[in-house]
This record gives structure tokens, C-alpha cells and sequence, in this order.
């Protein structure tokens, strides 16, 4: 059985590692049989005809959520790209006559470094054994029924994986471009320009002096449809009541725990005898005290300084041993904290160079150096950092092959098992200061002590700051009577005015949102807000998921698919068609300047100058991003001044100074193979989105969730 939770933990890890195996299986249908009979058994999804089951949908997003601690709605969304991307090319795949099996997917599960490392999968040379493997999954067949069906799932995923990868090959292969095509996009990316320019920014011109009328705006909007084309979605606002506590309770929290701390002397109403009840300060069972009276169980570990997040944790260190500190706030919680236990000096902190070795843990593939040579350079760097204290961060830019490197080889606070234990005991046993040298299986290391801490075990007892009772009662009877006056009134601007109460509006929500400006995830706000019974002026009250408290919510439009209105988009049109009017005049103001000079008569102008100009990154300095502006000089010949050229920006008259051409490759094979190489890493994700933008797919998520 050892074995068997061996293997579960590689099924596990293979789902990780493994790209696309995560969610795969919500279609592949291996758990025939299995699964729940109960809720709605339409599809979630139908895609180019096929049905993605709702049942096995639902399973795989409980999965997500356990296993992410992902909200409902992120689970569903991962879920749903995963399901939709392997249905789409698992169509492909039928169409083409793609396949794969036990080679492919010994190929990949070999590839997987997580299970070759296992040693429950290594021969007796300490290789991995696809063999060895499969019989593991032979015993688990066997053995767990349960774990095998899970298996079997992995497996269909991997060899949908092993037939993405074959799909990609073949599309691969039959790709690539010319020698002109590989030329162009040489000089694409290699090609610049030096020019001189004059921009002329569009605030120049005050705004009050461009006027807009709302019938441009619409023809606008109009001519331009397809970037203000909007989906189906619902306007709602709302007003908000916070569960939060108030001082009165924030004072009966602190009251409750300082009482607490001292031994309390209590009348036994049947003993007709006082008891004595033992405080926080004299307790000897600590373990037993915080699990009576705190929400936060006892831990035992000792922790460091820096692992206090609050303001107290030098107060906290300062106790004597049985000492108790508080109450005090601690985040959202309200403590009383007794030192038990203290480590003197056990938490440390050092700085290293690491001289690494081929061959090494952990070393990179860069490094080629044997291990002589790495001790000879080792010793080298470390007579340097002793005459050198005060460079040693530097020298660790310099000749440290750790990552540690960047931040001058600084391994910040840790304790005994976090290190190598030679590294460790050096450190454990010398004073701030020393510098030493010392070697463990990653090589040669020439530390730097840099400071040493206590570690401390202490014992809390929490409670956290929430609202009362009472508090709580008292801001539900003000979101209840809001929400009936609100009914009763049909005004519920008029209403929140009455009482003073903040209206916030949300635009734009569309059916699969969780959250709203103010409003973090509250799924069940939206799905009222499209239910078919909800109609525009409808006012409900929500109790407010997780965080506790109300928001009593109107529905105040229904927005049915088309062009966004002038509400909706009226403001971003708006600036655009001011900043092409201001461009008209600024044209018109410095008509018949035909050189860079002659502008800069205006002194608020001045000619910059920009080099190395590339069309690959069309940035100029001063200027920023200005990609038509850099296409429209590249077009130019040398000595040419431009025409008036509109930017994002403001204005341009450009001076071509000198276009530098790349040299000529005698031959571009390598380049092609660069730049189709470049290319694959986006290959399939471009290749899914043109299958997805071309398949018929009807989506059911917002009825189930």
C-alpha cells in the first residue's frame, strides 16, 4: 500500500507538470458510471455539435476549487478553457486521423523529471523503467480500483497531449517562409533610422475650445462598429452595509482577554463553593488553555522575529520567559501572547559565494568548470573577500554562481534542516563577521555571518475583531428597512438620500462575472441581475458572501447585444474625436511651416533628436511608443521633411537623417530557423484561437453557475 500512495502522489504530480493534462478528462468520459445522476444532465457546452456533459463538468471544477483554493466562477473558467481547447482539437484530431499510444506516452511520462526521479520507478542501476511503471499500474488495477480510474484519466490526457504534439509537428513541417520573406523580416527587425523630429503636443489646444456634439459622437460609434460592438449585460447600483465592529465591541473584545490573563475567582452555584479559575499568566497547561479559549490553535514552533507581522515582535522577543504581553491588535485579530520558550542565537543569517562545478547539485548547465578548478577559484575569492570585508556583496555579483547572486549573495534568516548542514554548523558556530569557506554537495561556498536572532515559541490566545451581536442585529434592521422603503417608494436614490447613504454604480456586468467594483465576489448579485424574472427596477437585498454584512442592489438596466450607447463609451469617444479635431487645427495653425526651424520660432517647441530607430520597437525618446509615426519615416528618403503626421501623442514633422541597413547575410538559413523557431512557441495557442473563432459554440455556463 506503501507503494500504491506512491503512486497517487505521481498521478498527482503528473497532472501538474503536465502542460494541458490538468482538466482534460472533463471530456474524455472515463468515469462512465460513476458519476452523479443527480442536478441537470444538459450539457454545459456545445461545441460543433458535441456535448461537454455537465455532471463531469461540475466534478472537475469541485476539483479545481480544493485544489487551488480557487473562487467557484475562476474554477469554472479554467475548467471551461481547458474543456473547450481539448474538444476543439480532439475534432481535429478525428478529421485528420491523428492518434497516439504506449510509445507517445512513454515518451512523455519519461520526459517528466518528477517521475524519473522517483525511486519507486528506478531499476536497480537507478534508471527509470517505463516497465517498472507499468507495473505499478498493473498492481494498482488490482489494489485500487478507485486510484486506477483516476489513472485512466491521466492516461487519455497525456495522450491528448502526445496528440497536440504530433498535430504541431505536422503543421510545423509544413510551414515556413521564402527567402524574401526571410529577408524582409531581417530588415524588419534589424533596419533603423536617425531622424530629427518636432512634436506638437495636442494639449496646446484648451479643450474648451474643441466642441462635440452628441450626433458625432453616434456616427462615430457608427463608423467604428466593430470597436464598440458590446455583448449582452446588465447596469445595477447599489448601496452597501458593512458588518464591521465598533469600538463598544472592539472594547468588550480587549475586556474579555484581559480578563483572561489573572487567575478569576468564580461562585459554583451547586457547590454553593467559590472555584478559583486559572489565568493565562500561572496556567501549566498551555495547549489546553488556548484550545478553551482562543480561535487559533496552539502551535508549537518556534518561530523568528520576522515572522511576527505585526508592530510587536520586538516587545514580544523582549519578554521574560512565562511572560505575558496584550491584549493588542494583531491584523484582524485581537491577542494575548506568553513567551514559553526562547533559542538564544538560533535563527541566523548569512551572505555567500558559491564556486559551482560540473556535476554538482543543483548546477547550472553553463557550468563546465571541474571541481578542481572550482576549489582553486573557491580560494582565490576567498582570500580576496578577507582582505575585502566591505565588498563581499559586490564580489558576490561578481563570482557567485548562486541565484543569491543579484542581492549580493544574501540568504536572508534560517534555521537547522533549511541549509546544508556544513553550511549550517559553520555559521551555527561562529561569531557576526567571520568569513569562512566551506564546501557541501553544491559546491564551494565562502560565507559571510551576517546576524544571528532568538527564536521563540509562543503561545496566543486570539480573538478575532468582529461585530457583536448586537452591531450585527443593528445594520441588518438598516439594509432590511432600506430595502422595504426602497420597495415601498420605487425611488431608491431618493431613499439612500433620506438616509444618507452612498449609491454606487456598476455598468457593464456580463453574465459571467463575479466581481464588481466594490462588490468581490458576489456571484449571486449577477445571477439575479439575469434571471429572467429580475426586471429593470427590481431592489433586492444580498447577504454578503465572506465578508459578511448586506448590499441592497437595483437593477437599473438591461443592455441586449449591438452598439454600446453614448452612456456607455460617450467619454471614451468623446476624447478621441477631440484629439483628431485638435489635430485638424494644429495643422491648420502651422500651415506652410515646411521646416523643423521655422517651428521652433514657437519656443515652446524644440527639434529632439532620435537614433537607432527600429520598426521592431517603434519607440521615440521623449516621446514614447509612436508606431505610425516610426512606419511613416521608414518610408521617407534620406534629407526628405515629412507632412504633418498625427501620433498618439500629439503632432509630428519628422527630418530623415540616415536610414542604416543591416548588413546582408550570405545566407538566411540560420535566421529562417530562428525565426520559425520564435514563432512555434505561439504556434498552438494561435493555431486554438483560429480553430475557436471558426467552431459553433453554445455556452450554458451562466445557467449553472
Amino acid at each position: 500500500m506503501a507503494v500504491l500512495g506512491k503512486i497517487r502522489q505521481q498521478s498527482i504530480i503528473l497532472i501538474l507538470v503536465i502542460g494541458m493534462a490538468l482538466f482534460a478528462f472533463v471530456i474524455s468520459g472515463v468515469f462512465d458510471g460513476n458519476s452523479s445522476n443527480e442536478g441537470p444532465t444538459d450539457p454545459i457546452a456545445i461545441v460543433n455539435e458535441e456535448d461537454i456533459d455537465v455532471s463531469l463538468f461540475r466534478q472537475m471544477v469541485d476539483q479545481t476549487k480544493r485544489a487551488y483554493n480557487y473562487t467557484t466562477l475562476q474554477s469554472v473558467n479554467l475548467v471551461w478553457n481547458q474543456a473547450l481547447r481539448n474538444t476543439i482539437f480532439e475534432q481535429e484530431f478525428q478529421k485528420l486521423g491523428i492518434d497516439a499510444g504506449k510509445d507517445q506516452l512513454e515518451q512523455i511520462i519519461s520526459s517528466d523529471d518528477a517521475v524519473v526521479n522517483n525511486p519507486s520507478f528506478q531499476n536497480d542501476a537507478g534508471f527509470f523503467d517505463f516497465g517498472i511503471f507499468t507495473d505499478y499500474i498493473s498492481q494498482m488495477r488490482i489494489q485500487n480500483p478507485a486510484a486506477y480510474e483516476n489513472w485512466k484519466a491521466q492516461e487519455k490526457s497525456i495522450i491528448g497531449v502526445a496528440k497536440q504534439r504530433i498535430y504541431l509537428d505536422l503543421i510545423k513541417s509544413s510551414g515556413g517562409i521564402t527567402e524574401a520573406e526571410a529577408k524582409a523580416w531581417y530588415h524588419f527587425e534589424n533596419d533603423n533610422i536617425n531622424l530629427e523630429y518636432v512634436q506638437i503636443p495636442f494639449d496646446i489646444i484648451p479643450d474648451s475650445l474643441v466642441n462635440v456634439k452628441d450626433s458625432e459622437i453616434k456616427q462615430y460609434i457608427k463608423e467604428h462598429k466593430t470597436n464598440y460592438e458590446r455583448p449582452v449585460s446588465r447596469n445595477l447600483h447599489f448601496v452597501s452595509f458593512d458588518e464591521n465592529p465598533t469600538e463598544a465591541d472592539l472594547d468588550l473584545i480587549t475586556l474579555r482577554l484581559e480578563g483572561l490573563k489573572d487567575d478569576q475567582i468564580s461562585y459554583n452555584d451547586v457547590s454553593k463553593l467559590t472555584d478559583t479559575i486559572e489565568g493565562f499568566k500561572k496556567t501549566k497547561n498551555i495547549i489546553d488553555f488556548v484550545d478553551r479559549y482562543s480561535i487559533i490553535p496552539f502551535d508549537s514552533i518556534y518561530r523568528a522575529r520576522g515572522q511576527f507581522n505585526n508592530d510587536y515582535a520586538d516587545i514580544l522577543f523582549g519578554l521574560e520567559i512565562g511572560e505575558v504581553f496584550g491584549p493588542y491588535r494583531d491584523g484582524k485579530y485581537f491577542k494575548i501572547s506568553r513567551l514559553l520558550d526562547r533559542k538564544k542565537n538560533a535563527s541566523l543569517r548569512a551572505s555567500h559565494i558559491l564556486i559551482s562545478y560540473e556535476g554538482a547539485s543543483r548546477a547550472s548547465d553553463e557550468i563546465i568548470r571541474t571541481k578542481e578548478e572550482a576549489k582553486r577559484e573557491a580560494n582565490k575569492v576567498f582570500r580576496i573577500a578577507r582582505r575585502e570585508k566591505e565588498n563581499f556583496e559586490e564580489l558576490a555579483v561578481n563570482y557567485s554562481d548562486g541565484p543569491t547572486k543579484n542581492r549580493g549573495g544574501d540568504l536572508g534568516f534560517f534555521q537547522e534542516g533549511q541549509m546544508a548542514q556544513e553550511f549550517f554548523n559553520f555559521v551555527d558556530k561562529n561569531r557576526v563577521g567571520k568569513i569562512g569557506l566551506v564546501e557541501t554537495e553544491f559546491g564551494f561556498h565562502i560565507i559571510k555571518v551576517t546576524d544571528k536572532d532568538d527564536l521563540a515559541m509562543i503561545a496566543d490566545v486570539a480573538d478575532e475583531a468582529i461585530a457583536s451581536d448586537q452591531t450585527a442585529n443593528e445594520v441588518f434592521r438598516r439594509a432590511s428597512t432600506f430595502e422595504m422603503e426602497s420597495n415601498d417608494t420605487n425611488d431608491f436614490n431618493s431613499t439612500s438620500k433620506k438616509y444618507n447613504y452612498e449609491v454606487r454604480p456598476v455598468k457593464n456586468i456580463n453574465s459571467l462575472e463575479e466581481n464588481m467594483p466594490g462588490l468581490f465576489n458576489q456571484r449571486q448579485i449577477v445571477r439575479w441581475a439575469f434571471e429572467d424574472d429580475t426586471k429593470i427596477g427590481d431592489i433586492r437585498r444580498f447577504s454578503l458572501a465572506g465578508v459578511g454584512g448586506y448590499a441592497v442592489v437595483q437593477l437599473t438596466a438591461i443592455n441586449n447585444k449591438g452598439l454600446a450607447s453614448i452612456d456607455e463609451v460617450g467619454s471614451q469617444v468623446r476624447s478621441q474625436i477631440i484629439q483628431d479635431k485638435k489635430a485638424a487645427l494644429i495643422k491648420n495653425q502651422y500651415i506652410g511651416i515646411t521646416t523643423l526651424e521655422a517651428l521652433t520660432e514657437d519656443k515652446t517647441l524644440n527639434i529632439e533628436i532620435a537614433s537607432a530607430v527600429n520598426q521592431k520597437n517603434p519607440t521615440l525618446v521623449g516621446s514614447g511608443n509612436e508606431p505610425y509615426v516610426v512606419g511613416a519615416a521608414f518610408a521617407m528618403d534620406e534629407g526628405d521633411i515629412s507632412e504633418f503626421i498625427e501620433g498618439e501623442r500629439g503632432i509630428y514633422k519628422l527630418k530623415l537623417l540616415k536610414k542604416n541597413k543591416a548588413e546582408k547575410l550570405e545566407d538566411y538559413d540560420e535566421f529562417t530557423k530562428e525565426f520559425l523557431q520564435k514563432a512555434s512557441f505561439s504556434l498552438l495557442e494561435n493555431i486554438f484561437l483560429a480553430l475557436e473563432s471558426n467552431a459553433n459554440i453554445d455556452d450554458n455556463r451562466a445557467v449553472y453557475y
